[in-house]
């Protein structure tokens, strides 16, 4: 039976492809950005199809805009004349041979683990998760370190990406 539900999940899987597709194929870097943008707002859709809206706000709002925005904001600060010298890779077939070994894992690997779900008296499956009060106090609590120390690496990152290539114009 087709639900909408299973629609919208053919949906957002089919951007999410899509998106992950044009990253890897497209020429064009900006593209490729956009694409992993269409790929990242996908993947939200698939949260929210799992009832995971929290992730799926964060995933918005940290991969697709900040990591995205990071992305474009390095290719302004790149010189072109750096990218005249480069040709195609020639290890590409390596490459699609153990993209598609991996592939063949994570298919067999779904297809050979069972699900597990829990189902309510009506045989409905039930929706577990974590309340915002436990997940916002585990997160604030115990992992609120980590995120800072990945968010200066990612500052100091940039600052060093602009150090680098900043025209001096003769002068140090």
């Amino acid at each position: 039976m087709v639900t909408p539900s299973l629609i919208l999940f053919y949906a957002a899987a089919a951007l999410t492809l899509g998106g992950a597709l044009g990253v890897v194929l497209t020429r064009n870097i900006v593209y490729a950005a956009f694409a992993l943008l269409a790929s990242l707002i996908g993947v939200a859709g698939l949260f929210l199809l799992a009832f995971a809206e929290f992730l799926a706000l964060v995933q918005l709002l940290i991969y697709g805009g900040a990591i995205v925005i990071v992305i474009l904001f390095a290719l302004m600060l790149t010189r072109i004349q750096d990218f005249e010298r480069i040709t195609d890779n020639r290890q590409w077939p390596i490459a699609a041979i153990v993209a598609l070994g991996v592939l063949g894992l994570l298919v067999a690997s779904v297809l050979a683990t069972s699900t597990r779900t829990r189902t309510g008296p009506d045989g409905e499956p039930v929706r577990q998760g974590v309340g915002f009060e436990v997940f916002g106090d585990t997160l604030f609590a115990q992992w609120a370190v980590p995120f800072e120390v990945a968010s200066l690496i990612l500052l100091v990152a940039l600052i060093g990406a602009v150090i680098l290539v900043r025209n001096t114009g003769g002068r140090d």
